[in-house]
């Protein structure tokens, strides 16, 4: 089943719980409500009765012929009847409408007649319908004198022992009107249900019409077509911010990918290059005889090559390291400042030793996690550069502070600084500069995008900041480590 149809479904059988129970509540209430008023009714009327009785020394006194009772006049279907019976259950009076009814009467009077003999509240069905009785009971206090007149030729009083007041209203108009009720019910929230069903189905598919266009234009992507982007759903909701997120992600894998295609294309170019001139001067070789010292020569420049070679080599399958590759797990603790008074002699004997300077951080130690070897090739690259952009004779100085929980690190050189056009692509393999190209200057890209990764696989971040003309320092920030006072930390270089 597709999700319109899911949410359909669940919508509807919860629309159907909510009107049932809507509805069953309010026809229970109404039952209930009605019920009472007829209850009420009755009530009425039988008190209305008990005050219209007297009780006497002898017993309960009734003159009919006395008393006219508004109660029970109207011949109306829903007009309340009463009679007043005796112990035996024989008629001492009766509501005028009661009269009038011929056939009815004599139903009502087993009716009361039973409802006398076992004491309880019973209900009439006759062809119209049922009827609702209730009854009261006078007791008087000397039940021997009770007479019924019937028994007398010329009664001086109507007393009698016990005296039953029922009265009898009928039930056809109530249930007509809960029949009534029901069906407009009924029918009212079937009709709301059944438009609410087309509704719904309406409204799931509009609000997920961007979904299944979004599934629709994702299908007919791929790998050559990667500037394709989702549609904008335009909800300003969060279909609206999926299909945003999709595209920005779409937008960095198009990022990456091409990347990756300018990465392998720079690749063969720079492999080409040395593979180029190590065939070439092989060639130059065998196209002859030649004297051992132009073998060895020969031999010389494929050396280099080869050298070149494998240094790019080296360089490519470490930048082609997945990103979590790169973390490295065996880190070790060491001290940076110790570490780089130990790292200036590997440049000893440099023709650019004299313009190293190393100012390191005066205020005690501090510990880095790193891996001693890498950390040393990152700085390697650095300096390297720095040595291969300025001039000889001009300092390169390796700065060490602390703050914030930071460990900064700096290579500066008075070179001639990079153009700021130029700064967002400095770390990207394979980038050079037009100005460095034009000068000829030696050098493959790769340096700075190794030193990045690097700096990566350390939790740290390498930048850069360049004066023209002036300057350029490069600066790698790491997190320091927090170390106990009796931890042993390591210094060495590797």
């Amino acid at each position: 089943m597709s999700l319109t149809g899911r949410l359909t479904v669940f919508f509807l059988i919860a629309l159907a719980a909510v009107l049932l129970g809507f509805s069953g509540t309010l026809y229970g209430l109404a039952h209930s409500h009605l019920h009472r008023q007829l209850d009420a009714r009755l009530d009425a009327v039988l008190d209305m009765l008990v005050a219209a009785a007297e009780f006497k020394a002898g017993g309960v006194e009734w003159e009919p012929a006395e008393r006219r009772l508004a109660p029970g006049r109207s011949l109306a279907l829903d007009d309340v009847r009463w009679l007043v019976c005796d112990e035996r259950g024989l008629l001492v009076d009766q509501s005028p409408n009661l009269k009038a009814e011929g056939p009815r009467t004599e139903e009502i009077r087993k009716a009361v007649r039973i409802a006398v003999s076992q004491t309880y509240f019973s209900q009439l069905n006759d062809a119209q319908g049922q009827w609702r009785l209730q009854q009261r009971r006078l007791q008087g206090n000397n039940s021997s004198v009770q007479q019924h007149p019937a028994a007398r030729q010329e009664p001086a009083e109507r007393i009698y022992g016990t005296l039953f007041l029922v009265g009898a209203v009928a039930e056809a108009p109530l249930t007509a009107t809960l029949r009534s009720l029901a069906w407009t019910l009924g029918g009212l929230s079937g009709g709301g249900w059944l438009l609410a069903a087309l509704l719904a189905r309406r409204l799931c598919r509009r609000a997920l019409l961007p979904v299944t266009n979004m599934a629709q234009a994702a299908r007919t992507m791929s790998a050559a077509e990667l500037h394709q982007r989702l549609p904008d759903a335009g909800t300003r909701d969060e279909l609206e911010e999926l299909s945003q997120a999709f595209n920005d992600l779409l937008s960095r894998l198009q990022e990456s990918f091409e990347r990756q295609r300018r990465f392998t294309g720079d690749a063969s170019h720079q492999l080409r290059t040395p593979l180029t001139a190590m065939l070439g001067q092989m060639e130059v070789c065998l196209r002859r005889e030649r004297s051992p010292e132009e073998y060895r020569q020969a031999l010389a420049v494929v050396h280099q090559q080869a050298q070149q070679l494998r240094h790019i080599v080296e360089m490519l399958l470490f930048l082609a390291r997945a990103d979590g590759e790169a973390r490295l797990p065996d880190l070790e603790t060491i001290d940076l400042a110790a570490w780089l008074e130990e790292y200036r002699q590997r440049w000893a004997g440099h023709v650019r030793e004299t313009d190293i300077q190393v100012e390191a951080w005066p205020h005690g130690p501090v510990p880095v996690q790193v891996q001693p070897p890498l950390l040393a090739q990152l700085l390697d690259n650095l300096v390297d550069n720095a040595c291969k952009y300025s001039a000889a004779g001009s300092p390169i100085t390796l700065r060490l502070a602390r703050d914030a929980g930071k460990a900064r690190l700096s290579v500066e050189d008075a070179g001639p600084g990079i153009a700021a056009a130029d700064l967002p692509y400095v770390f990207q393999p394979f980038y050079r500069s037009a100005e460095m190209r034009k000068r000829g200057t030696a050098g493959v890209g790769l340096g700075l995008a190794v030193a990045q990764r690097i700096a990566t696989a350390f939790a740290g971040q390498l930048t850069v900041h360049s004066a023209p003309g002036r300057t350029t320092r490069f600066t790698l920030e790491l997190p320091v480590t927090k170390v106990a006072e009796d931890a042993p930390v390591k210094c060495g270089v590797g």
